[in-house]
């Protein structure tokens, strides 16, 4: 049996994608209606307001981003697996402007912008849960503080990646710090 999306996130889906494509920052409900062929009422009554479309955006692609991490520990026989395959599902090409989309929407939430103050928890401590998870099932302690810092990690390479560097050095960069964690010298993300 197929469910059909709902009117809301079938709406959700073109605002991300639009999003993904061109940029939310400084933007208007108005002209982000415009650009997914809505109206601004329309994404009012759906997400209550700009912040709420915002949080709407950033919750949808954190899902995505987790569901890909869940699918590869499902696969994989150990934490370097993970961490590489998640990786490489990252740095895709075709993902690259969703990565954008959410340095885009993080600076946002670290600027306070009104009505994003709700996000600042579900950025990361999702992936906090998520990260453990996955360690208690391939067997690996899973020390909080170490997770944080592989996320930051993640990220910070992701937002060098989007800021214009080249992938095979964000990805060589990358790819020491599994080597550090698979020797014992990193703390595990």
């Amino acid at each position: 049996m197929t469910t059909e999306a709902s009117p809301r996130d079938q709406l959700l889906a073109r605002v991300v994608a639009f999003a993904a494509a061109d940029g939310i920052a400084g933007r208007s409900l108005r002209e982000i209606a415009q650009g997914v062929g809505t109206s601004h009422r329309m994404l009012i009554y759906h997400f209550g307001s700009r912040e709420g479309l915002i949080a709407a955006i950033v919750a949808t692609i954190e899902a995505q981003q987790r569901a890909v991490l869940a699918d590869i520990s499902e696969r994989a026989g150990d934490p370097r697996e993970v961490l590489l395959g998640l990786w490489q599902q990252l740095t895709r090409p075709e993902l690259l402007p969703f990565v954008r989309l959410f340095f885009e929407v993080f600076g946002l939430v670290a600027q306070g912008t009104p009505g994003t103050e709700g996000l600042r928890e579900s950025l990361t401590a999702p992936w906090l849960t998520d990260a453990a998870t996955v360690a208690d099932r391939l067997g690996v302690p899973a020390d909080p503080a170490e997770i944080r810092l592989g996320i930051a990690v993640s990220r910070g390479l992701l937002l060098d990646l989007v800021a214009g560097a080249p992938l095979a050095e964000v990805d060589a960069a990358y790819r020491r710090f599994v080597e550090l964690y698979d020797s014992g010298d990193a703390p595990s993300p």
